[in-house]
């Protein structure tokens, strides 16, 4: 008497689908004998053509290899083109060629391999299968139909990704060309695009056009957090990914928009932005949007002062971590150098700020002077023989820039 509370076991099914498919034709009566000496007659010519493709015709194991390919190449076409059903597929036995079928599983994979593998434009072609893909071909062939699926799913999403993206530079003015030129990433390009067109911006922007974008949308956050997502004209096969590209943007907003965080530190030095975005790379703009901003703030904090002694106070001043001044009182030297013989100085900090705050075309010259002037002061300004700082006081009255008041 059997148990009722044990389970059916299904038996596994670990035959290629040609061979299910081809006992199911001959058990149904739809494959006759005829057609089954056309097979075992297409066979080995079709195998002896595949062993000579991926190697050689003529050695044993890549003859045996040859079988399971072809074996696996007419499964994959039948399985995948009547979705499973042993019917169909033995039909299409029926009325095909063997060999057309096993065409038809290459044709398949070769239209895979050609597909972009991720959706930077700079590691893909995109012009088609060619000969340097036939060693994928050869790993493909014997890969499993759910394998071919999952592949197919991640590729498909990242050409079109690529094609949406092509689409949106194309509304700012920027073509597929550019685009593989400038080693873009679809979604990354997609989010800009998207946000630019909601902006209502007519090119796809460099960085100082994103910069100022950006700063526009943070001068009004609420009417910023209403932007319309889709473009109207958006061609529907791209609507699925293009809204996932928006959402993303959305959900970014928060961030995007915290004027506490400058656009450019937000972009280029957090990690979870670096790369999200996508603008114009073009050297020249660039320096001269830094020299600009640069500039401003360097004449702010300097008060227009570009004499030695103003630089090298507020050096120092930087150094050791106390409010950047081009001028200092005899006082305020005085705690200076008690700060330096307490805490230290770091000169590299100096070093960064004028790689973030000075011109340009002077952070070399600034660079020098900084160096020569700590590499010779620094001994008088930290020694523990001059007490009463006279030494290291003098020192900066000479070098630096101290008001005898």
């Amino acid at each position: 008497m059997s148990d009722p509370a044990v389970s059916t076991i299904a038996l596994y099914d670990a035959r290629p689908f040609f061979e299910k498919a081809l006992q199911f034709g001959v058990q149904q009566g739809i494959l006759d004998q005829a057609k089954l000496d056309a097979i075992c007659k297409d066979a080995p010519k079709g195998m002896v053509q595949i062993a000579a493709y991926f190697g050689s015709e003529f050695l044993q194991p890549e003859l045996e290899k040859a079988k399971d390919r072809i074996v696996n190449l007419v499964s994959l076409y039948l399985e995948d083109s009547t979705g499973g059903d042993l019917r169909l597929a033995a039909e299409s036995l029926r009325d095909h060629s063997f060999l057309s079928r096993s065409k038809g599983g290459s044709d398949m994979l070769k239209r895979l391999i050609a597909m972009p593998q991720t959706s930077h434009f700079g590691m893909n072609e995109r012009h088609g299968f060619t000969d340097d893909h036939i060693p994928q071909l050869a790993k493909w062939s014997l890969r499993s139909l759910a394998d071919y699926r999952a592949e197919l799913a991640q590729r498909a999403h990242a050409a079109q990704a690529m094609d949406a993206a092509v689409w949106l530079a194309a509304a700012l003015g920027m073509d597929e060309a550019e685009l593989e030129e400038a080693g873009a990433d679809a979604d990354a390009v997609m989010r800009t695009a998207l946000l630019a067109l909601a902006a209502q911006q007519t090119d796809m922007p460099d960085w100082p056009a994103f910069d100022k974008m950006v700063s526009s949308l943070r001068k009004k956050p609420a009417a910023a957090t209403q932007l319309k997502g889709l473009p109207p004209k958006l061609p529907e096969a791209f609507k699925t990914v293009v809204e996932q590209a928006w959402q993303s943007v959305q959900a970014d907003l928060p961030k995007i928009l915290d004027a506490t965080v400058a656009v450019q530190k937000l972009f280029h030095k957090t990690a979870a932005f670096r790369g999200r975005y996508f603008w114009i790379e073009d050297a020249l703009s660039d320096v001269d949007h830094h020299d600009r901003s640069a500039s401003a703030s360097w004449k702010k904090v300097t008060g227009g002062h570009s004499d030695d002694g103003s630089l090298i106070t507020l050096f120092l001043c930087v150094a050791t971590g106390t409010a950047p001044k081009t001028l200092l009182s005899e006082r305020s030297a005085a705690t200076l150098v008690r700060k330096i013989r307490k805490a230290g100085l770091d000169a590299g900090l100096v070093t960064q700020y004028i790689r973030d705050h000075a011109p340009l075309q002077h952070q070399d010259d600034y660079l020098a002077l900084w160096e020569d002037f700590i590499g010779e002061a620094q001994a008088t300004l930290k020694s523990d023989r001059d007490p009463a700082l006279k030494d290291a006081l003098a020192l900066l009255r000479r070098e630096g820039n101290v008001s005898p008041a």
